[in-house]
């Protein structure tokens, strides 16, 4: 009888500690925030977190470079509509040829670009680029094609101004700009006028654009010039336009060269 009687005081007294442990328990949680229980899921779940953290930053830095893929693809996607939409507006159709070549040495002289023969390009092509005349063709392999730009200090054309249809000849300057040498002692010519190829021009058709004017010297001898800057973005072509050159235009440019003045250099 005393056996069973110590045996409930001792379960009652068991169930009180166990009651007020608990008690004592959920005011720490609630006075910590629960802190300590996140330090014990923490200590117990450390093991897992540095697979995890890898996995997170393996997949951030694949979804950055799938983004970065994603963006160069759609600029692309956009220059491409641009030439294209430029082409579709130009009779005959032109050969739309990605620019796969340029050196650093020569970077304002010429550009390979990745079509050739096979596609039916010639040497003396015209090259066109989003805004304006980029050169011509120099040399041709079946699956590429060599460039002289018209930026190139050894290239020169027969240019004349849009407006007031005065005419001289253009030299590459080895950048962005041009000089345009008049014909005409008293030229009109003013900054901002439109510079396009003219019938002077031996081996490029007339009414290409080439650039504005950007200043003017009437005092240089031994005749006016003028800068032009290039409306073709020479510095960042990554795409271009070939089209075929009538060799009826050639002579007839040609022809009418031997009329005009002497220029005293070698046009193209």
């Amino acid at each position: 009888m005393l056996k069973n009687t110590f045996r409930k005081w001792w379960d009652l007294r068991l169930q009180i500690a166990l009651l007020g442990l608990a008690v004592t328990a959920a005011w720490g949680v609630r006075q910590t925030q629960g802190a300590a229980v996140f330090e014990v899921y923490n200590w117990v779940t450390r093991p897992f977190h540095a697979n995890g953290s890898g996995q997170e930053e393996l997949i951030s830095a694949r979804t950055q470079e799938l983004q970065a893929q994603l963006l160069e693809l759609e600029n692309q996607n956009q220059k491409l509509k641009e030439l294209l939409g430029y082409v579709s507006g130009k009779k005959p159709q032109g050969i739309v040829a990605p620019i796969v070549g340029r050196s650093a040495d020569h970077w304002w002289q010429q550009v390979t670009l990745g079509r050739g023969s096979n596609d039916g390009i010639k040497t003396d092509f015209t090259v066109m680029g989003p805004g304006g005349l980029v050169g011509r063709v120099v040399s041709v392999t079946p699956n590429t094609s060599l460039v002289l730009l018209v930026s190139d200090a050894t290239s020169q054309l027969g240019v004349g101004i849009t407006r007031s249809r005065h005419m001289g000849f253009m030299r590459g300057k080895g950048g962005n700009q041009a000089v345009m040498e008049f014909f005409d002692n008293v030229p009109n010519v003013k900054p901002g006028d439109v510079v396009s190829t003219s019938s002077f021009s031996q081996l490029f058709p007339p009414g290409l654009p080439v650039g504005k004017v950007v200043s003017v010297d009437m005092n240089k001898t031994p005749a006016p010039e003028a800068v032009v800057e290039f409306s073709a973005p020479m510095n960042s072509l990554e795409w271009a336009v070939v089209y075929p050159h009538s060799k009826q235009a050639e002579t007839k440019d040609s022809q009418s060269q031997s009329s005009a003045p002497s220029e005293g250099v070698q046009q193209q």
